[in-house]
């Protein structure tokens, strides 16, 4: 069980150090491409976005009918097309890390609400599920137009791009949907589903906490840099490091490059012995 944890804690680990979001590869593809590249990249941000899929399985884990599982997802759709839509198109931005933090408490909460929490625990009937899901669609809308603002979106053609990244992001959506439907509907029909339910959903909880520490601490990372042991000059110090391992062999006529402290601090002039 440690074993399994560990994994666990290392997988979300790697996931969040990635960050989903738009990388330099992504981005030159952009100015490459068109709208197809848009609807490309948002089929993608949905299907590697982890807290986004989390809060997804929450809210299927417990849904057998055809039409309930319609009515949610398009409560959540229609809360995150809002969001993304005019959050972009308006300009308005938030730290993504503090954006992703609040996602990964809508993780907690579904898995919260999976396990009959509010009656348990703190003694009161549950909120409306349907408007939780619509609001927190809002929220993780927010969340993906935060990333999409890392593009350089320009100003003609603005509205299509935005449109065709969320068109992708449905895409993507109606794909991660699918897969988890049929993993479910498999897995309901063996024993083993009551059986590990509530296990599934703590874990779920679990994974929203730590998701949420992990974002917590990466925006503490953004904000109080010097707060950390990594000063400026280790810093800097660090990425020749890395350069020297990308191209180990000095280029003809290449200086030698001086670090910043080394700048800053002249040597002093060394006498000749007698």
């Amino acid at each position: 069980m440690k074993f399994v944890a560990f994994l666990l804690a290392n997988l979300l680990l790697a996931l969040t150090a990635s960050a989903h979001g738009i990388s330099d590869a992504d981005q030159r593809g952009i100015l490459a491409g068109g709208n197809l590249e848009y609807l490309k990249l948002g089929a993608s941000h949905m299907l590697t976005g982890y807290d986004h899929l989390l809060f997804l399985f929450g809210v299927m884990f417990f849904l057998t009918r055809f039409g309930d599982i319609v009515k949610f997802i398009t409560a959540f759709t229609l809360g995150h097309c809002l969001t993304l839509v005019f959050a972009t198109l308006l300009h308005l931005k938030a730290n993504f890390y503090l954006i992703d933090a609040v996602i990964a408490l809508t993780v907690c909460y579904k898995a919260f609400d999976n396990l009959d929490g509010f009656r348990k625990h703190i003694g009161v009937e549950p909120p409306n599920l349907l408007g939780a899901v619509g609001l927190f669609g809002l929220i993780h809308g927010f969340g993906l137009s935060t990333r999409l603002q890392q593009l350089p979106l320009g100003h003609d053609g603005l509205v299509l791009r935005i449109l065709s990244f969320n068109v992708g992001v449905e895409v993507g959506q109606i794909l991660a949907l699918t897969a988890m439907w049929v993993v479910l509907s498999s897995w309901r029909k063996t024993s083993s589903f009551q059986k590990f339910s509530k296990v599934a959903n703590v874990a779920l909880l679990f994974a929203g906490v730590l998701l949420l520490l992990l974002q917590l601490h990466g925006y503490q990372h953004t904000q109080f840099a010097d707060d950390f042991p990594l000063n400026k000059d280790e810093h800097y110090h660090l990425h020749q490091d890395m350069n020297r391992s990308r191209d180990p062999e000095p280029q003809p006529g290449a200086t030698a490059e001086i670090s910043p402290q080394n700048q800053s601090e002249p040597q002093p002039n060394k006498q000749k012995q007698p």
